[in-house]
């Protein structure tokens, strides 16, 4: 929320004039304004008293008091529900608060709010055996590969989920999010969309209260400038300095106006019709960040629970949806010394079947046109390609050319 108000120079009121709270500067919205409305119950229509408590301790044999303790919502003094029209309902606030606590500890029963990274199921995963979440380690050097790991040690002779490979785990996941999603690709659009252009919306209306507050300030500041003596100097200069300020401010938000849109949109459903085949090619798209894949599978699914079958070295996952759906999927865990950046067994089956009868060059090519790229990520070239065919012992393709000429 902080990053997003950033990005859209959303500015916070200060009182300028201490606690007498007459007259306020607009300054960039900082941490603690966000954090102090969110956990603040008068945006829920709630009025409170005796949220903190102060606290006596014995220090060096004197009694040393503290102040600003909060306490939780169940002993507060005076509770006054409905007290005022609020912003949001007070179910609304106390999912916030629950939000707000999983995201600092992240313990089971609820998962933490996307945040980026190069994890994509960070926070989402629970320990099938300890039910602890899984927390994100960074191995290799430098260390850039995330590995999902239990970091509960062996107790009572039940060994939890060490670790588990991220790359293939987080394929596993979005091909099975993207087949849920699949029918519901179309309606997913235009709720986007709609979503899109409520953003808008609002950031337009926070725009000109804004802009309506400047200019009233701006007049304010001119009034008291005329209406002062002009023989007084000192106070003249002050007042026209605060009138110079006020304008300034006018101007900037003038020209960081957002851009009028019309107020219907007519899209064509036909538009959207192809839209379910491109959903592979979207998610996999360099302008999706991390951060929205997350939030989207957050938008989908409750929990994931992970557990390691030893016995036929597979990693078990449980997907738990919103809507009380269960499914389960199976990835296969690396053998020992096997690492993690092999080529897919789909690439090879194609290099496979490619190789008796088409060159390096042509099998690079098709590889490219199908998205298949090397174990590191890497576009596959006709290099590359014979690197794999002798690490894997696949023939290679003999020219007809160098066969007359031999």
């Amino acid at each position: 929320m902080l990053l997003s108000m950033t990005k859209d120079q959303i500015h916070f009121p200060r009182p300028s004039d201490e606690r007498r709270m007459t007259n306020f500067v607009w300054t960039p919205v900082r941490y603690r304004n966000v954090i102090g409305i969110l956990k603040n119950p008068f945006y829920a229509g709630v009025y409170v008293y005796g949220k903190s408590e102060k606290r006596t301790a014995i220090v060096d044999g004197r009694a040393r008091r503290s102040y600003g303790h909060g306490k939780p919502a169940g002993t507060w003094e005076v509770m006054i529900r409905d007290h005022h029209e609020g912003y949001i309902t007070w179910d609304e606030y106390e999912r916030n608060q629950q939000q707000l606590a999983l995201n600092n500890y992240g313990r089971a029963g609820g998962i933490k709010s996307g945040r980026g990274g190069k994890a994509l199921l960070s926070g989402l995963l629970t320990c099938g055996r300890c039910r602890r979440r899984l927390s994100v380690a960074y191995t290799g050097n430098p260390q850039s590969r995330p590995v999902y790991c239990c970091d509960k040690k062996p107790d009572d002779g039940v060994a939890p989920v060490h670790d588990v490979r991220r790359p293939a785990v987080d394929a596993a996941v979005a091909r099975e999010l993207l087949r849920a999603v699949e029918p519901l690709a179309i309606e997913a659009t235009f709720e986007a969309e709609r979503m899109h252009r409520e953003r808008q919306e609002d950031q337009r209306n926070i725009h000109d209260l804004e802009l309506r507050q400047a200019r009233y300030e701006a007049s304010l500041a001119e009034r008291r400038y005329a209406a002062c003596d002009p023989d007084n100097r000192l106070i003249t200069a002050q007042l026209e300095k605060n009138w110079e300020t006020a304008l300034r401010r006018v101007r900037d938000l003038e020209a960081r106006k957002p851009a009028e849109s019309p107020s219907t949109i007519k899209v064509d459903p036909g538009t959207f019709a192809n839209l379910a085949d491109n959903l592979q090619a979207a998610w996999d798209s360099t302008d999706v960040t991390m951060r929205a894949r997350q939030q989207l599978l957050r938008t989908l699914i409750a929990d994931i629970v992970v557990d390691v079958d030893d016995a036929v070295r597979e990693v078990v996952l449980t997907i738990h949806w919103k809507g009380g759906q269960h499914s389960e999927l199976k990835v296969r865990k690396h053998q020992s010394g096997e690492h993690g950046c092999a080529t897919t067994e789909d690439a090879l089956a194609v290099m496979r079947s490619m190789a008796g009868r088409w060159s390096d060059e042509h099998i690079a090519a098709s590889l490219d046109r199908m998205g298949m790229p090397t174990g590191q990520g890497k576009t596959l070239t006709a290099h590359r390609v014979a690197s794999v065919r002798r690490v894997r012992a696949i023939h290679a393709y003999k020219s007809p050319t160098k066969t007359a000429n031999g």
